[in-house]
């Protein structure tokens, strides 16, 4: 479950981390008297699960209450990578001096947690990242030692982060450990003029299966939080929407959950989780692939079967007869294994798609996926 960045800004403040002062609204006219109630001018934010909104336009700086009117009535409705902007949060503006990165993440193959950090965050911490990967620390961070103040100095130093930073980095392990979290990230965290370290932006991620703990942040309407959730749960897919490129699709939860991981530990990232189960019928198949191709994130899909009730060749008719309905535009990896395998490989031989390419076995696969999805 992803909250919004005012939701992980409060969870900031309740652990002690120093926030600029904000108010949010759906509302232009109060988004003049916040700006006001701030001192005048404000940042104006898009409240989207979802990351780009600087570069989308959905990050603005208002001059005066009367500009912070203005610009939350020309971002209230935008769309941004398919979210609606419903809500602006208006925020005190910061007289930036540095800016950094940290975060704190579930390794999942590791089976620990790792810190990521940086001296150069920002918008552009991902080309920082791709470009110069020397520049990001990553430090595994063991989940009965957690992170303390020693813990918290060795991930400063890593990163070339100020002294003064390795507080907030044990303020937001807690945030981790005791709010449930999977995913907590600060891009980016800043040092002000006056040397003020401030958590600018957050993202939190919450483990779905603690939402009777977390019963606070509620439901949005529908009861899901992203566009392409509530498409596929009309159509009867087990589908959950991850912030990746490699879309996936297995049969099972577990080898779906273990494809996850494979595609991981391949250095790519799963754009989603999706279940077929036993039915690789040719409807689900075609609206399963509809579903991911429509995630613009998504530069390559991981079919991953293995054949039991639902044999292989089943799967395989599933696929070739989306194929006819469904305009595939991204290269497609499949691994087929277990009941009718070989029959399963002949059908998709016989197909014979340029985008569609056949690995035999999961890692093989996941690599695969991960390559096409780095060269696409």
């Amino acid at each position: 479950m992803d909250l919004y960045e005012h939701q992980a800004r409060e969870l900031f403040a309740e652990h002690g981390i120093p926030v600029p002062r904000a108010e949010v609204t759906d509302s232009p006219g109060e988004a003049r008297a916040v700006a006001r109630r701030l001192g005048g001018s404000a940042v104006v934010k898009a409240q989207v699960k979802t990351g780009g909104r600087g570069k989308a336009g959905g990050v603005r700086l208002a001059a005066d209450p009367a500009a912070a009117e203005r610009t939350a009535r020309q971002i209230l409705g935008m769309d941004i990578r398919g979210h609606t902007v419903r809500t602006v949060m208006l925020a005190e503006p910061v007289d930036i001096a540095d800016e950094f990165y940290v975060s704190y993440v579930l390794d999942r193959a590791a089976g620990r947690f790792l810190a990521i950090a940086s001296a150069e965050g920002g918008m552009e911490i991902e080309e920082v990242a791709a470009s110069r990967p020397e520049a990001v620390a990553r430090v595994p961070v063991d989940p009965a030692e957690g992170v303390t103040s020693a813990k918290a100095c060795e991930i400063a130093d890593a990163a070339g982060l100020p002294a003064q930073c390795a507080d907030v980095l044990v303020r937001l392990w807690q945030v981790l450990v005791r709010e449930d979290a999977l995913l907590v990230e600060v891009n980016p965290l800043v040092r002000t003029a006056r040397g003020r370290v401030l958590a600018l932006d957050g993202k939190v991620t919450l483990d779905d299966n603690a939402r009777f703990r977390q019963a606070r942040w509620g439901e949005e309407p529908g009861g899901h939080h992203d566009p392409l959730e509530a498409v596929a749960a009309a159509r009867g897919l087990n589908y959950v929407k991850l912030d990746g490129e490699v879309g996936i699709i297995g049969n099972g939860a577990g080898l779906v959950m273990s494809t996850l991981d494979v595609v991981a530990g391949c250095g790519a990232r799963p754009a989603n989780f999706l279940d077929i189960g036993g039915g690789a019928s040719a409807r689900v198949m075609a609206d399963g692939l509809s579903v991911i191709l429509s995630d613009p994130a998504v530069r390559s899909v991981l079919v991953n079967v293995f054949g039991g009730i639902t044999a292989c060749d089943a799967v395989a008719d599933g696929i070739v007869e989306a194929l006819d309905t469904v305009r595939l535009t991204k290269p497609l990896v499949v691994r087929l294994d277990g009941n009718n395998a070989a029959r399963g490989r002949a059908v998709l031989d016989e197909r014979a798609h340029p985008l569609v390419e056949q690995v035999p076995t999961m890692d093989g696969a996941a690599r695969r996926a991960a390559e096409l999805a780095h060269t696409a």
